[in-house]
């Protein structure tokens, strides 16, 4: 299936919503912003998005955001990933795209998600020749992004 961040915002923030509802917590209107912030920015981290929301809504505190995030992550609607920078990231799980690898670009930092089947199907592969019913993995590969080598003097 194929994830369109716009197309599929809705369908996120009404499950966000049902979620929090369910878990006897409210959507608040600045949940909701740090909710949204994220949908559309994805892999940042607590400082990042706090910048982020207060450019829309400058009410939004530091503690707001790092309790949303951990709410949200215990709700099992973001992930926190670490890219090798020290510092924990989020992004949404969005239902619709559940799996996804990431290319990390150790220079800028640069973060791109990823999919192929290939590789996918490789992994199995490799876990079942070794005996392992492979039950989740990640992938994260790091190297540098076609801007930073286009940069990089020759």
């Amino acid at each position: 299936m194929t994830f369109d961040p716009v197309a599929d915002w809705p369908a996120w923030r009404d499950r966000v919503v049902d979620r929090l509802q369910r878990d006897h917590q409210r959507a608040t209107p600045q949940r909701m912003r740090i909710v949204e912030t994220l949908w559309h920015h994805g892999h940042l981290n607590v400082d990042e998005l706090h910048r982020e929301v207060r450019k829309a809504d400058a009410s939004v505190g530091y503690a707001t955001v790092y309790r949303t995030l951990k709410l949200l992550e215990r709700c099992g609607l973001v992930n926190c990933s670490n890219f090798g920078d020290g510092t924990a990231r989020y992004e949404v799980h969005s239902g619709a795209a559940e799996h996804h690898d990431h290319m990390i670009c150790t220079d800028c930092g640069t973060i791109v998600e990823f999919e192929n089947d290939a590789i996918e199907l490789l992994q199995e592969e490799v876990a079942r020749s070794h005996g392992y019913v492979l039950k989740s993995h990640r992938m994260d590969l790091f190297g540098i992004c076609p801007a930073c080598q286009a940069l990089a003097p020759r």
